[in-house]
C-alpha cells in the first residue's frame, strides 16, 4: 500500500494502529486452550519444535485451517509425559528433538477436517480423522501428531509425508511395505525410533498414522477433560 501527501496524516496513523493491534491481537482458540489449563508445550520444554501442519498450506486441505492458533497446547499430564519422551529421543540420539506437527485440536476444527473428505465414506474416514460426533483425543488435548528433527533441525525420513492416506502410512502394514521395498530399513528404524520413545513414555500409538500418539484412550480423555472447544 503506498501513500500520497495528500493522504491526511490521521488516516495513516489509524491504518498503522489497526495493523499492529492485529498483529498483537491474543488468538481466541489459544485463549480458550488457557483457560482451561492446557499449556504451550515449547514454555515447557524448549527443545521441542513445533510447525502446526494445519496452520499453514502445507497439509492435504492445502489451507491454512488453524489460522492465528500456531502454538502447540497440550494437557499437563500429556506435556508431562511428552517431557520424558524428548529425554528418552536425546539419550538414542543426542541433538535429535520431538517436531510437533498438530497438538490439541479446537473441535470446530474438527468439523472443517471431516468435512474435507468426502470421498470416504465414514466408516474408512475415521481411520484418518475421528468424527466430531465421538470426537477425537486431539479435541481433549491429549493427543499429538509429530516426527524426529535431526540436529539441524529437519524431519528425519518417515517414508511418508504427515497427513498420507495410504498404507504406506500404517504402522500395521510396515513389515509388509519393507518387504515389497516400498519402505526403506532407515524409514522403518526411524519410525521405530519414534514410537520406542514414545511408548517408553506412556503414549499409545494407532494402526493407521506413523505420526499420531495418545496420551490416553478416548474414554480416559473424556473422564478427564473437557472437549476444547
Amino acid at each position: 500500500m503506498t501513500y500520497s501527501f495528500s493522504t491526511p496524516l490521521v488516516f495513516v496513523f489509524s491504518l498503522i494502529l489497526q495493523s499492529l493491534t492485529a498483529q498483537t491481537k491474543p488468538c481466541l482458540y489459544e485463549e480458550k486452550m488457557r483457560s482451561q489449563g492446557l499449556v504451550d508445550v515449547q514454555m515447557e520444554i524448549k527443545q521441542v519444535l513445533v510447525q502446526l501442519k494445519y496452520a499453514t498450506t502445507d497439509n492435504f486441505m492445502h489451507q491454512n485451517v488453524y489460522g492465528c492458533l500456531t502454538k502447540a497446547f497440550l494437557q499437563k499430564q500429556t506435556v508431562a509425559k511428552l517431557s520424558l519422551a524428548q529425554s528418552l529421543l536425546e539419550k538414542e540420539k543426542p541433538g535429535y528433538r520431538l517436531l510437533i506437527y498438530d497438538a490439541a485440536r479446537p473441535l470446530s476444527k474438527q468439523w472443517d477436517l471431516w468435512n474435507a473428505l468426502p470421498q470416504y465414506p465414514p466408516k474408512i474416514r475415521k481411520n484418518y480423522v475421528a468424527s466430531p460426533q465421538e470426537h477425537s483425543i486431539h479435541n481433549y488435548g491429549s493427543a499429538v501428531d509429530l516426527t524426529i528433527a535431526d540436529e539441524s533441525g529437519q524431519a528425519i525420513d518417515m517414508g511418508t509425508p504427515f497427513d498420507y492416506f495410504g498404507k504406506k502410512a500404517y504402522p500395521k502394514a510396515e513389515k509388509e511395505m519393507e518387504e515389497k521395498g516400498v519402505l526403506s530399513k532407515e524409514v522403518i528404524q526411524n519410525r521405530l525410533l519414534l514410537r520406542k520413545v514414545m511408548q517408553k513414555a506412556g503414549f499409545l500409538p494407532i494402526e493407521y498414522e506413523w505420526w499420531h500418539f495418545n496420551a490416553f484412550s478416548r474414554a480416559e480423555a473424556k473422564k478427564r477433560f473437557q472437549v476444547v472447544q
